[in-house]
């Protein structure tokens, strides 16, 4: 199909009625228009992610009762130690559409898009799964499907019904202050299509991603943007950063902060911009 970039009439492809074919110019001015409202939208979300974190807490009163691979266990173990915990309850027990073979289909596409958990301790943030299966059954798909990373209990009595997930699946934050717990956040429905990379699940918690550039409270943990990162099987905890990767992402960063005056970008590493001064950059 050979078409002019002035033929503004819209085209078809195998039956589909598809967008005006251009030139490369045009294309990239098209692009940069689009990049404009999408930096709009990441700056939206980076303020929606703001007041969040000053959202009210609610106090978890009851005790709740987990069963893990270990036996049982409390809400406030399966913090792991950490500060924050993240729960995303899943769909696999009797009569659940796929019993006993598979979870919900709904929330094994979910399970496949989550990232590796450790990303997320390393922000002080527990991630599990919990679903009234009996542990031997999550064990078994946890291994036929490739879940092995995933932390995933069996949950008995109330908390489903107490937190929002007894009819549908979704994602609850929490905080602790000692040994007292506090509801921070939920999300259902299509809020959790987004969940499964690690920021999405740090933009909902109650203390963010924790970098510097974030819209927080006083005194909340914040860090320099991405120093932080690590393989996700070279954390150790109380570890100082790598200082070549220290290295390495502050020279990104003022790279990018002063494009003309580097010279060799071959060896540097993109991954450490600070995501808003990027944007600002990237729409001049």
């Amino acid at each position: 199909m050979t078409t002019s970039s002035h033929n503004d009439q819209t085209h078809e492809l195998h039956g589909m009625k598809t967008p005006q074919i251009v030139s490369r110019e045009e294309w990239k001015t098209a692009w940069q228009q689009m990049l404009v409202k999408e930096k709009a939208h990441t700056r939206a979300g980076d303020a929606l992610a703001a007041e969040r974190r000053r959202m009210p807490w609610l106090a978890v009163e009851k005790d709740y009762k987990f069963i893990g691979p270990e036996g049982e266990m409390s809400l406030l173990d399966l913090f792991g130690g950490r500060r924050q915990l993240i729960i995303y309850r899943a769909f696999f027990e009797p009569g659940v559409y796929g019993w006993p073979d598979h979870a919900c289909r709904g929330c094994s596409q979910i399970a496949d898009q989550i990232g590796h958990p450790a990303h997320l301790y390393a922000r002080d943030t527990s991630f599990a799964f919990v679903s009234r299966a009996p542990q031997p059954d999550i064990a078994r798909v946890k291994a036929r499907m490739g879940w092995e990373h995933i932390p995933w209990y069996t949950f008995t009595g109330d908390f489903d019904s107490d937190f929002d997930v007894d009819e549908w699946h979704g994602t609850n934050a929490f905080i602790r202050h000692g040994d007292r717990i506090f509801r921070t956040y939920f999300v259902n429905w299509r809020g959790d299509e987004t969940m499964g990379p690690t920021w999405a699940y740090l933009d909902i918690t109650a203390l963010g991603r924790q970098e510097e550039w974030e819209d927080s409270p006083e005194g909340y943990p914040q860090t320099p943007p991405y120093r932080w990162m690590n393989w996700h099987d070279n954390y150790v905890a109380g570890a100082a950063p790598d200082p070549k990767w220290l290295e390495k992402s502050a020279a990104a960063e003022a790279a990018w902060q002063n494009p003309d005056q580097t010279s060799d970008k071959r060896d540097i590493s993109k991954s450490s911009r600070n995501p808003t001064e990027s944007a600002d950059r990237q729409e001049r």
